[in-house]
């Protein structure tokens, strides 16, 4: 298949390329390189098969590409991803996430795209009141950010009413894994996986009793491979593991991969955090024949490991 990446540099977006390269597939990637990096596609710059447009997803060059390259699918990752910045500035956040998904949208039906796969996020449940959050929990965004993926999802609809393009939307728990960056907000596992192999100080808000999902991006690639077929067309899948890790015992596993002190700061809790997450990812099981394959011990493992090996080429 042809298939287009957008945020195709990103953590997740370019260890979804390395996938589909490795699956014969002929992969085109859009990432405007602001938060995106140039050396996750190293690997990917070598093939035949893979070609990285450097662009903002609204740029009106977007449906030029798309009708040009053709693609039978288009995974969309690119967004803005920090509830803070989304907080701070909605506009902005809006511009990117609603006004970005319908440019990709609009591309799709022109390049005669077959189905759009859509990366939500578990901050369209809102504060759950059951966890783990089933897959149809009513959305509840409390914040820009929240509100723009849930708005993306109501366009996915729309475009499939006008046009009959097929969709499918994976909201994705807490990924974590190589290639993430420790800069922001959404990286807990790499800000720790950092500081730890630097030997800087560490924080855990509150008591570290706050509980997250955390996903390895494999499994989450792997979720996005599956929906690119006919497979929950129409659907929202959560991607996740059912099974919530306190931060402090998030601290404790990273820092025995590291082989670093467990010794964590304390600050006080940080207001609009959520205290606890967790996904049921039971309907991915039948609706996608995807389950999570990576236990936590070892996915933080292979970060630290990476982690470690890209500082010491630093």
């Amino acid at each position: 298949m042809r298939i287009l990446v957008t945020g195709g540099a990103g953590f997740i977006g370019s260890t979804l390329v390395d996938r589909l390269l490795a699956d014969g597939h002929e992969v085109a990637a859009v990432d405007d390189l602001s938060s995106g990096d140039r050396a996750n596609l190293v690997d990917a710059a070598r093939s035949p098969r893979f070609g990285l447009h450097e662009m903002d997803i609204r740029d009106p060059a977007l449906i030029g590409l798309a009708a040009s390259f053709r693609p039978e699918v288009i995974c969309h990752l690119a967004a803005q991803i920090s509830v803070r910045k989304s907080v701070a500035d909605p506009v902005h956040d809006a511009r990117l996430n609603v006004e970005g998904t319908a440019s990709v949208l609009t591309a799709a039906h022109r390049g005669g795209t077959r189905k759009v796969v859509f990366a939500s996020s578990v901050a369209v449940y809102g504060k759950p009141e059951v966890i783990p959050v089933p897959g149809d929990a009513a959305t509840d965004p409390r914040s820009p950010y929240a509100a723009s993926k849930l708005s993306a999802e109501v366009y996915l609809a729309t475009f499939k009413a006008l046009y009959g393009i097929d969709y499918t939307t994976l909201v994705l728990s807490n990924v974590y894994g190589p290639r993430q960056s420790p800069d922001g907000e959404a990286g807990v596992v790499a800000i720790f996986t950092n500081a730890l192999l630097n030997g800087t100080p560490t924080v855990v808000y509150g008591e570290g009793a706050q509980t997250r999902d955390y996903v390895f991006v494999d499994d989450v690639v792997d979720g996005f491979v599956r929906a690119c077929g006919d497979a929950g067309n129409g659907r929202r899948f959560n991607l996740g593991t059912g099974v919530e890790t306190t931060d402090r015992a998030l601290h404790t596993l990273v820092a025995a991969a590291a082989g670093a002190p467990d010794k964590p700061g304390g600050a006080e809790p940080r207001l609009g955090d959520l205290p606890a997450m967790a996904v049921d990812p039971a309907p991915a099981f039948e609706g996608l024949g995807w389950r999570p394959q990576t236990d936590l011990a070892t996915g933080l493992k292979a970060t630290v490991d990476w982690a470690r090996t890209r500082l010491a080429a630093l």
